[in-house]
């Protein structure tokens, strides 16, 4: 339990002091470095509990044990105040240039049997239909055609 202890040295201290006071930064990483300040026990008689710190930062107890401990497995105190790199990539998206030229050209094609018009829902069924995509939302299609200031009216 001894090693869960935080222990700020002087410069820590007034970099995260600094942190939280100047600057523009997000409000979970300022959060974060007044939760490493409350938790800090160099030079206290008396230390605040996890219980307290939790309702005067206004996070879990459990956010509490977290940060305490990213703080103390971070190499610096920079480090510990950067977001987190994503560990995925972000999802690569179905519409490609080539389904995109396929979607535009069905909308400015003449509609099926029975339709007065083209909507995006049947342009995502026909897309998928025709094969030129496995799966395709409408709202796909509607972000698509706003993109490009296509109407289907």
């Amino acid at each position: 339990m001894e090693n869960s202890v935080i222990m700020l040295s002087e410069g820590q201290r007034e970099e995260l002091e600094q942190y939280v006071r100047k600057g523009v930064h997000s409000a979970k990483l300022i959060r974060k470095a007044r939760v490493v300040l409350a938790l800090n026990r160099k030079g206290k008689k008396d230390h605040l509990r996890i219980s307290r710190i939790s309702e005067e930062v206004g996070i879990s107890r459990q956010a509490i044990y977290d940060i305490r401990e990213e703080f103390l497995a971070s190499k610096s105190i920079a480090a510990f105040l950067q977001r987190k790199k994503r560990e995925t990539p972000p999802v690569e998206s179905k519409i490609t240039g080539d389904v995109e030229a396929h979607v535009i050209a069905l909308a400015c094609s003449e509609p099926p049997v029975g339709c007065a018009r083209w909507t995006v829902r049947l342009l995502a069924q026909r897309s998928v239909e025709l094969c030129f995509v496995d799966s395709l939302s409408h709202t796909a299609v509607a972000g698509l055609l706003k993109k490009r200031n296509i109407s289907l009216i």
